[in-house]
């Protein structure tokens, strides 16, 4: 199952990376006004969220970049938390308020989901 997972967040980093250069806008307006340089800011996280979905593949690079998630994760809280106070829309269309809070522990989600590889798999258990 863990393997599943992680092919599953994989796909899922990769696809919303690819999404931040297919739509930047759509990203753009979720960047809080307070940060500068905001079509940049999401094309670097596109970039990451790239990067970190393929390093989760090889074992070699698979802990780096559950950690880089992690960080991403924890970065674009605030953009999240932007989205949800300001009431905000998702690509140019209305979101329900209670989607755009609960959003804000799905990051909890996530964070987890990460962190599950940041630790070698091991067929043994502990005790």
């Amino acid at each position: 199952m863990k393997t599943a997972l992680r092919w599953l967040l994989t796909v899922a980093m990769v696809a919303v990376g690819i999404s931040h250069f297919v739509r930047p806008e759509t990203y753009v307006a979720m960047v809080p006004d307070a940060l500068p340089w905001h079509l940049a800011l999401v094309y670097v996280s596109g970039v990451a969220e790239i990067c970190g979905g393929l390093g989760l593949i090889l074992p070699r690079t698979r802990r780096a970049a559950a950690w880089g998630l992690i960080l991403l994760y924890l970065s674009v809280f605030p953009a999240n938390v932007n989205m949800a106070v300001n009431h905000l829309p998702l690509g140019g269309e209305p979101v329900p308020t209670w989607a755009l809070w609960a959003r804000l522990p799905a990051q909890a989600v996530l964070i987890a989901w990460a962190w599950w590889y940041t630790s070698p798999s091991s067929t043994t258990t502990r005790s």
